[in-house]
């Protein structure tokens, strides 16, 4: 016993018979099997009653801290071999096995719908690695991937474009001499080259360095960090803001966490929502329901559906990127009140360009208030005070990089201390942060981006209308040129850029649907009368050449998209005010010019880079 209970201390607290009358119940049946049942057979198949696969003393001393490990090592080695020998056996030796073989067989059919059944017959018989099989062709499947994108003209080609900053909103290819002008930039107002960003950053960078040093929860966090979620916060009248790397990664994180840790959480998704919300809403595993585009009655339908006690979160978009259209944003945080849902709203192609301060299309929707109200201050009953949960980015009309959120100071916390895309990533460098205060400070105050921005954009749909090339109708700053054949709108951008030195990217499936193809084009403050006159007479000479559809030939097709339909047809879907033409009105507008030139006693507002280093663009524009 001594030995025992040096060997084991588990099993020398078990008594001396008591252990004997466990090794004698492994032999004796014991009411288990007997002798004259074929116990090689069942040790052999899993699938036999009344299979143990060890003895009772076996069984005991498994359950040892010490030795049990071990054990159950060696008991599924054994049941390896035991599985490849009964596997060669006849199915005759065991009544049992030929359950087995079929159950195998069903396993293998539906290995492309894995179960958690499936993983673990699998870890009860590992395969075989001693055969002459094939290893699995990786190169080949990529190259077949990439075959169907050539096949269907969906495949993306990046244009080498190097835009200048002391010549916007021009650039140079990978030849430096060829010098192009840029019509489709998200840097929609040039905020990119802007003196007063660009000193900013450079001032960071002289001070703190280029990189941010780890995560914020690891060397990352500074001030700069904390100034610019107190700027974000306060230009959405929202008590706090949580800065991300991207609004891709906004997106994505924020909503995966947030559905996630919403008991039974439902949500609720615009069709055209953006792919870094439908990330987010897979990533959650939330229950989904996709309602129609800015389709009121079906969103309602939806919603209805579930008793208002149950966690809802409509997610939708103030400004779609390629097609220009606008949320209806007053009408769904109607409908989240009614039904007792939170709102997810995207103002990433609408900060910055919307609004008396550049906090977005729900600012823009009362913008007397926001413009009397100082910034930061809560307005009650506004359309900004209804919205829960705003997103946004520092990428585009801010002119810098990076994506944020701002909410409430309890869900911005909780984000923060949940979601894996923030908590483990590097955090924005100083210089970002710094750019991003600037510019964002900046367009607060300054309206003259704006207007030159809104004008050049009524300008150049008066014209693309009046020669007939088909803009999908929206009452925003994109211009969407419908072109519906992927092959064909990539000619069109091909030979703009070849021929003319206009740069205009295709957009193609999956970003729009199959027949809906575009170029997206994107006025700027920088664009004189002489580009934009370039740019018309180079559409109108690739349409010709390339025999593409005008407004009429899309009208007498029954239109799409908006095009070629009745005001009647496609106002349902822009979303704004209904019978208004533009989002900022002409009082609007007028106010902004005039604003600017009282702040700039009286000087002319034109776009502040010359279209060459010759020419001093007119004022005579505005």
């Amino acid at each position: 016993m001594s030995v025992l209970n040096r060997a084991c201390p588990y099993l020398a607290r078990t008594g001396m018979t008591a252990l004997q009358g466990l090794a004698d119940a492994g032999l004796s049946g014991s009411g288990m099997r007997s002798l004259s049942t074929s116990a090689v057979e069942q040790a052999r198949c899993g699938v036999c009653p009344g299979h143990t696969g060890q003895s009772a003393l076996l069984a005991k001393a498994s359950e040892c801290p010490v030795v049990g490990p071990s054990i159950r090592a060696n008991d599924a080695a054994a049941a390896a071999k035991a599985s490849k020998a009964v596997h060669q056996a006849p199915a005759t030796a065991c009544p049992y096995a030929k359950c087995a073989d079929s159950a195998d067989a069903k396993a293998s059919a539906g290995a492309n719908a894995p179960s958690k059944s499936g993983v673990a017959a699998s870890a009860a018989a590992p395969v075989s690695h001693d055969s002459q099989e094939a290893v699995f062709d990786y190169e080949g499947q990529y190259q077949a991937k990439l075959a169907k994108k050539h096949g269907d003209k969906s495949y993306r080609y990046f244009n080498n474009i190097n835009r200048l900053a002391g010549r916007f909103p021009q650039a140079h290819t990978a030849n430096a001499a060829n010098i192009v002008t840029v019509w489709c930039s998200n840097d929609y107002l040039g905020q990119s080259k802007n003196p007063v960003v660009v000193d900013a950053m450079k001032d960071a960078l002289d001070t703190y360095g280029a990189g941010a040093g780890g995560t914020r929860n690891i060397a990352g966090n500074s001030a700069l960090h904390l100034r610019l979620e107190a700027e974000l916060a306060s230009l959405h009248r929202m008590e706090a803001a949580l800065v991300f790397s991207s609004c891709f990664v906004a997106n994505d994180a924020t909503i995966s966490t947030l559905c996630s840790a919403l008991p039974g959480c439902v949500i609720f998704s615009d069709k055209m929502n953006h792919a870094s919300m439908i990330q987010g809403i897979r990533h959650s595993g939330a229950k989904k329901h996709v309602f129609n585009h800015n389709d009121l009655a079906h969103l309602e339908q939806l919603l209805a559906q579930y008793p208002r006690s149950t966690p809802k979160l409509i997610a939708f978009e103030s400004v779609y990127s390629m097609s220009g259209t606008v949320g209806r944003i007053p009408e769904i945080c109607a409908l989240a009140k009614k039904y007792g849902a939170i709102t997810y709203l995207d103002e990433v192609h609408a900060v910055g360009m919307y609004g008396p301060h550049g906090a977005g299309v729900a600012e823009h929707y009362d913008y007397e208030a926001s413009l009397r109200a100082p910034v930061g201050q809560r307005i009650a009953g506004s359309l900004m005070d209804q919205v829960d949960i705003v997103t946004g980015t520092l990428g585009k009309a801010f002119g810098i990089v990076g994506g944020y959120i701002a909410a409430s100071s309890s869900l911005v916390d909780m984000i923060r201390s949940y979601a894996p895309g923030f908590i483990f990533t590097t955090s924005l460098p100083p210089p970002i942060n710094a750019g991003a205060v600037a510019s964002i400070q900046y367009l607060s105050e300054s309206q003259r981006e704006r207007y030159l921005q809104q004008t050049h954009v009524r300008q150049l749909k008066s014209d693309l209308a009046s020669a007939g090339i088909p803009v999908v109708p929206n009452p925003s700053h994109i211009v969407p040129v419908l072109v519906g054949d992927a092959e064909r709108a990539k000619m069109a951008s091909d030979m703009l850029l070849n021929e003319h030195n206009i740069y205009v990217q295709s957009i193609n499936y999956p970003t729009v649907s199959v027949g809906e193809e575009r170029l997206r084009i994107t006025p700027s403050p920088g664009h004189s009368t002489a580009m934009r006159a370039r740019l018309l007479g180079a559409l109108d000479s690739v349409w010709n050449k390339l025999g593409l559809r005008r407004t009429t030939d899309w009208e007498r097709e029954g239109g799409r998209c908006g095009v070629g339909e009745s005001r009647a047809q496609w106002e349902e879907h822009v979303g704004w005010k209904r019978g208004a033409e533009y989002m900022w009105e002409d009082h609007q507008l007028k106010q902004a010019r005039d604003y600017e030139m009282a702040r700039k006693g009286a000087v002319p507002i034109t776009p502040a880079i010359p279209e060459t280093v010759q020419q001093i663009i007119s004022a005579t524009m505005v």
